[in-house]
């Protein structure tokens, strides 16, 4: 495919490792009543910049690019604590959060598919490992705070807009589109969708049994009267 020779520029790892960073500590923020002290946030903000990345090049069975550049953890948690430090500032502003949210799922997800396809994987192992490198680093902070999964629960189509983004990467990819041309749509794709999930109010129904039609039948009460 494509984006065979394409490698991932450093400088847009460490770009997504900083954002991320600074949306897990402002979301720790929200979190007062829990005590969270200096070092929580900045393992809630690392977790988010580096939980995706980590389990992609698991999944990938790559050397996990997190642990072999000091890089990426200096730069995670220096945005969490300026993420910690912001975080009065814009306390009342939780669009702040949510636009944050959905521009580092957009790029987490793009990297994943990017560095899948690199490797040869097919398109729809692509697709899947950029939803993973997406909602990874949710994944990792929503187990270190005790809160259901996010993307598990009904909410404003988290894993799917991830999923959207990463699939038109892949197809304009396979059209011929250069690699950093169709990142770019694949990001703007996630961070719109997300954000107009969210101001929508759009999202999946929630799971619910079947109506077979042997449950609607009222029961018989003995034969012939």
């Amino acid at each position: 495919m494509g984006p065979a020779v394409f490698g991932i520029p450093l400088w847009a790892e460490l770009v997504a490792a900083g954002l991320g960073g600074l949306q897990g500590a402002l979301f720790a923020a929200g979190f007062r009543e829990r005590r969270i002290d200096v070092l929580g946030v900045v393992a809630i903000g690392i977790a988010v910049a580096l939980g995706g990345s980590l389990l992609r090049d698991l999944i990938l069975n790559q050397p996990p690019v997190v642990v072999w550049s000091s890089w990426y953890l200096l730069v995670a948690g220096l945005a969490a604590l300026v993420g910690m430090t912001a975080g009065p500032l814009v306390k009342r502003a939780g669009w702040v959060v949510i636009m944050l949210d959905a521009l580092v799922i957009g790029i987490f997800g793009v990297i994943a598919t990017t560095k899948a396809l690199s490797l040869g994987v097919g398109a729809i192992g692509a697709l899947l490992v950029g939803i993973i490198g997406a909602v990874g680093g949710s994944l990792v902070r929503d187990l270190l705070l005790g809160l259901p999964v996010s993307f598990l629960q009904v909410g404003s189509l988290f894993a799917a807009a991830a999923g959207a983004g990463a699939a038109v990467l892949i197809l304009l990819v396979t059209l011929g589109v250069s690699v950093p041309v169709a990142g770019v749509i694949g990001v703007a794709v996630t961070a719109l969708l997300r954000l107009a999930a969210v101001r929508f109010d759009w999202r999946f129904p929630e799971q619910r049994a079947l109506p077979w039609p042997w449950r609607s039948r009222p029961r018989m009460r003995g034969a012939g009267g």
